[in-house]
């Protein structure tokens, strides 16, 4: 199919051009807002051809930074080709690049780590600044200038919206079929001025298919032809099976206990091997009848819904293995009627997370005893990836898990310490910690209480002495004894694994 078949908005032809030709019209210093979350539905050819030009314009001793916005992380044709050129001076909401994560520990780059169901709003009342550019990744255009979404809606509905100058990239490689899968939802507004969000169920359908666009600020189409950034999950191995595990027999219990339903409430999982294997672990769990209303569809909830153990499920876009996309790929008139893909406004948004009930469960970096957790820095000042989405769930879920291996680094560093190095979910938004070790459920616990439970069921047995030892002389010799600490020696117990290298 030629890019003129799939651009069937007559008026669009004419501005049809190159991707060098494009990133021509990109002026530095320009915010510039790109598609693309969690390595779906990114421009790919454009970041690729405007980082050619800023090397040459570095090269002749001209500078040109830009600043980018996106729905969450990219890939390396993105947020790697840009940072190599040293291209990017403001990155936010959210990123996972290496040559980027470079770049931000060493001051080079600056970035503004932000819950993602914030980022659209503090986009509408001008916190960012003025938005010049978006580049959006669509699969097509209607004859009518609205436009197909691709594998993400991310924050795109925005970008369009605010943008001065709007640069569209048609990628033919997402499948036609997709179209009729997305649900853009324009009923939002400003304060005072806001209504309810209409959603009582992660099935229903509250808005409409396409992304709308002004015509008039259409600059340039530019057509590739290029799959996403395929995720690689690791077969589950023995530490993630014992993680789902607890949280598989956590669930059934307070089912039995008529706390939750049998079918149990909507399900929200973090990216990552171990929130996958945590839904892999649900195939031969005993519920049916499951539903998903999260940010990122990965293989474990699609595996759910091709087995009838999901019924549905709602995200903002769909990262999958190499095996998984050609499964979806084959099988699109089967997932698009259980498939709804949502700007990342209403995949996050708190109200929804709290009215539906999410069950939630997200990775960490570390716990401490009185159940904080720091999810983006190694050793309080490095970042990671950033805080992405876990902060709009954990604090407005039913149910708020937190999973980790108990040991990190070869098993040199403890992933329960007494103090974290840095904190993004406090003891009051975290409910449940589970490690291979065991789980540890600190509602109603007071501050030293929820420090036995996480001790003694989540800690590594190698750790455990040293933290019970802790603890001990804390209610000692702390100056108050509701949360006890020894800050001098609880800061100091990052510090002793300095040298072994923490970065994991």
């Amino acid at each position: 199919m030629t890019l003129a078949e799939r651009v069937r908005y007559p008026d669009f032809h004419s501005r049809i051009m190159t991707a060098q030709e494009a990133a021509a019209l990109i002026p530095a210093g320009a915010n510039v807002g790109m598609s693309g979350f969690t390595g779906a539905g990114y421009p790919k050819a454009i970041p690729l051809a405007l980082a050619k030009r800023i090397e040459a314009e570095h090269a002749a001793g001209k500078s040109f930074r830009i600043n980018v916005w996106t729905g969450a992380s990219t890939a390396p044709e993105l947020d790697g080709a840009l940072a190599k050129v040293d291209g990017i001076d403001m990155r936010l909401p959210f990123q996972s690049d290496p040559i980027c994560r470079e770049k931000i520990n060493t001051g080079k780059m600056q970035f503004n780590d932000m819950h993602l169901s914030h980022v659209a709003q503090h986009a509408w009342f001008g916190f960012l600044g003025h938005l010049d550019v978006a580049v959006i990744e669509v699969l097509g255009i209607l004859p009518d200038g609205r436009l197909i979404p691709s594998t993400a809606v991310g924050n795109n509905k925005t970008w369009l919206d605010l943008a001065d100058k709007v640069i569209i990239e048609v990628n033919s490689m997402v499948p036609e079929a997709m179209e009729g899968m997305h649900d853009v939802y324009y009923g939002t507004a400003l304060p005072p001025h806001r209504k309810p969000i209409p959603l009582t169920q992660p099935h229903e359908r509250i808005g409409e298919p396409y992304l709308r666009v002004d015509p008039a600020k259409v600059v340039a189409v530019v057509g590739t032809h290029q799959s996403d950034r395929n995720t690689v999950f690791a077969k589950p191995d023995e530490v993630s099976q014992k993680i789902a595990s607890h949280i598989i027999d956590f669930l059934q219990a307070e089912v039995q206990k008529g706390r939750l339903p049998k079918q149990l409430l909507p399900l929200q999982s973090g990216v990552g091997n171990v929130a996958n294997a945590v839904l892999a672990g649900l195939q031969d769990s005993p519920f049916e009848g499951l539903t998903g209303f999260t940010e990122v569809l990965q293989d474990g909830m699609l595996d759910l819904l091709r087995t009838g153990k999901m019924a549905s499920a709602s995200a903002t876009a769909i990262s999958l293995s190499t095996a998984a996309l050609a499964e979806f790929a084959s099988n699109l008139d089967f997932y698009r009627e259980r498939i709804l893909l949502r700007p990342q406004e209403i995949s996050n948004h708190p109200e929804l997370v709290r009215r539906l009930g999410i069950i939630g469960m997200n990775a960490m970096i570390e716990a401490d005893i009185y159940g904080n957790v720091n999810s983006t820095h190694i050793m309080g000042s490095s970042m990671m990836n950033g805080i992405g989405g876990s902060g709009d769930f954990a604090r407005n879920c039913y149910l708020s898990f937190f999973v980790t291996p108990s040991l990190a680094k070869g098993g040199s560093i403890s992933s329960i310490v007494p103090m974290v190095s840095h904190v993004d979910h406090t003891e009051h938004d975290v409910q449940v910690i589970v490690t291979e070790q065991g789980l540890a459920d600190l509602r109603g616990h007071s501050p030293t209480q929820r420090a036995e439970l996480i001790i003694e069921h989540c800690a590594h047995p190698d750790f455990r002495p040293a933290l019970r030892d802790y603890l001990a002389r804390a209610r000692k010799g702390a100056t108050g004894q509701h949360t006890p600490h020894l800050l001098n020696e609880a800061l100091s117990w990052h510090q002793r694994y300095v040298d072994t290298g923490s970065m994991r």
